[in-house]
């Protein structure tokens, strides 16, 4: 049986005022963007793009992996055999693998920080929830 396919992205809900709703609205109607979600999603893009350089700034500051960055089980027991602890800090999407145990992912992760999405079964999370930030 395969797994479940994970969304590419995170549906999230804004408030507009209806002034600002009315003008994307307009441009919508004028066909400069097929839809409000494209506006948004280009506005976004395009105040993270003027905002880049303070983002890496923050990204090298606090050492952080941007993108997708999966969590493997040989990577967990890896870290469990050597005596280390992982700090797991993200930018994007964080990955946990199903076949990983509750107790392992304890014995190895000492702290998880996402900004983004976090995907992992409910019972990493519950086991992990006091070291996800």
């Amino acid at each position: 049986m395969k797994p479940a396919k994970q969304p590419d992205n995170e549906k999230i809900t804004i408030n507009l005022g209806h002034v600002d709703l009315g003008r994307i609205d307009l441009l919508v109607q004028e066909g400069f963007y097929g839809n409000r979600s494209d506006f948004i999603r280009t506005a976004i893009r395009n105040q993270l793009t003027a905002e880049a350089d303070a983002v890496s700034r923050s990204i090298e500051r606090h050492t952080l992996e941007m993108g997708l960055r999966d969590v493997t089980r040989s990577e967990l027991e890896a870290a469990v055999a050597k005596g280390e602890t992982l700090h797991i800090k993200v930018v994007g999407l964080a990955r946990i693998a199903s076949d990983i145990s509750p107790d392992l992912a304890r014995a190895a992760i000492g702290s998880l920080t996402v900004l983004g999405a976090l995907q992992a079964p409910a019972a990493i999370k519950a086991a992990l929830k006091d070291r996800i930030t």
